[in-house]
């Protein structure tokens, strides 16, 4: 079981529900499972980036002067190669002077532990806002390595963008990284014998490539 130390912020928007449940269903072909992952992955972003530093900021209209809010933060987006790659358009098109950095961490359908082939992150992260993304939020190893690196590079403000998530992933994050929220629309109700989230959508990156 999980407890609420970690802050997981389950996000409970109508249009979030609508597509993940369109996400989950099988007969969803790899054309739409990519469009849908787009739309829900925007709308749990802007969640997530909702406390972004602002600075004030004026700007000339056709009629006058018009005084706002400007974003006043480093954005960081790492996406967890390969299903995270599923999620960074959206981000960027919310954020798209984010900084990117990629993570590469290959499950072994065996044991399902995760090593890492991949690791590529921007220089200077300790004052940035980092967003690391990745669909599924299981054993929750692979969200364990990846925010290791992210704090192994830096990092201080992080945060779990995920589409699905399981009560064992959450245990295993909050017991190594208590810090670091969560964002989910939907906790499951756990890990089947392979490891994968029940009833999940099954394998996110086999579904948004069509590899199955």
């Amino acid at each position: 079981m999980y407890s609420l130390r970690v802050a997981v912020i389950l996000v409970r928007h109508p249009l979030v529900q609508d597509i993940l449940l369109s996400l989950r269903d099988v007969s969803t072909g790899p054309d739409a499972f990519r469009r849908l992952a787009v739309r829900i992955s925007v709308l749990l972003a802007a969640e997530a980036l909702r406390e972004l530093p602002a600075r004030t900021a004026t700007v000339m209209t056709p009629l006058g002067e018009a005084t706002g809010q400007r974003v006043d933060a480093d954005v960081v987006v790492v996406p967890v190669l390969r299903a995270g790659l599923g999620m960074l358009d959206a981000v960027l098109e919310l954020v798209p002077g984010a900084r990117v950095g990629h993570i590469g961490l290959q499950r072994d359908e065996m044991t399902a532990i995760a090593s890492r082939y991949y690791a590529k992150l921007p220089p200077r992260m300790a004052d940035s806002h980092v967003l690391m993304i990745d669909p599924m939020l299981a054993t929750g190893g692979s969200a364990v390595d990846a925010v290791d690196l992210l704090k192994e590079a830096g990092a201080r403000r992080i945060q779990i963008l995920c589409i699905v998530a399981a009560p064992e992933g959450i245990a295993f994050v909050e017991q190594h990284h208590p810090d670091v929220d969560i964002y989910t629309p939907v906790i499951d109700a756990g890990l089947d014998a392979r490891k994968y989230i029940l009833p999940g959508l099954g394998d996110f990156g086999d579904r948004l490539y069509g590899t199955l």
